[in-house]
């Protein structure tokens, strides 16, 4: 049970970690909102990433650490996993509220925008906000596996 849990804790990190970059990728190559045609195009590609890869791949990886957690006694004490718990958590909420919401709803903008239904002014305004978010949470992604491997000795729970 412990290493079908590790396996499926990986392979969702490595989703995540992955959707991240492709996310970044597209963000990076995407057109001003002027050119509507593409721009539409990639916001769509995006908001289909961060539906159908990222968030899915953030649950697999927090349901597999909580049920990893509830089963192996060695990390009911250890602070390390209660950080990556809590950390675990501020990635997820940051994923749902910062990621994946802007992402759909600059989608169904731009989409709105090309049949003629939204002004083209209101396009990109959270494309800042959604570039920095993305970095923040790779950054503590690489810092939840660090954790994992490492390890640490952190002041360990009472019972």
């Amino acid at each position: 049970m412990r290493r079908f849990l590790k396996f499926l804790h990986t392979m969702g990190s490595l989703g995540y970690a992955g959707a991240l970059a492709a996310l970044l990728v597209m963000m990076s190559r995407l057109p001003a909102p002027s050119a509507l045609d593409g721009y539409a195009l990639i916001r769509g590609t995006m908001s289909a990433v961060a539906t159908w890869l990222l968030f899915p791949s953030v649950a697999l990886v927090l349901l597999a650490g909580l049920v990893s957690m509830a089963v192996t006694r060695a990390y009911h004490n250890a602070g390390w996993v209660w950080l990556k718990l809590l950390t675990g958590v501020l990635v997820f909420e940051g994923t749902f509220v910062g990621v994946l919401g802007p992402m759909q709803v600059e989608a169904e903008q731009s989409a709105a925008a090309l049949a003629g239904r939204v002004d083209r002014a209101t396009l990109g305004a959270s494309l800042g906000a959604e570039q920095g978010t993305l970095w923040l949470l790779l950054a503590v992604a690489t810092a939840n596996v660090v954790l994992g491997i490492w390890r640490p000795r952190l002041t360990r729970i009472p019972d």
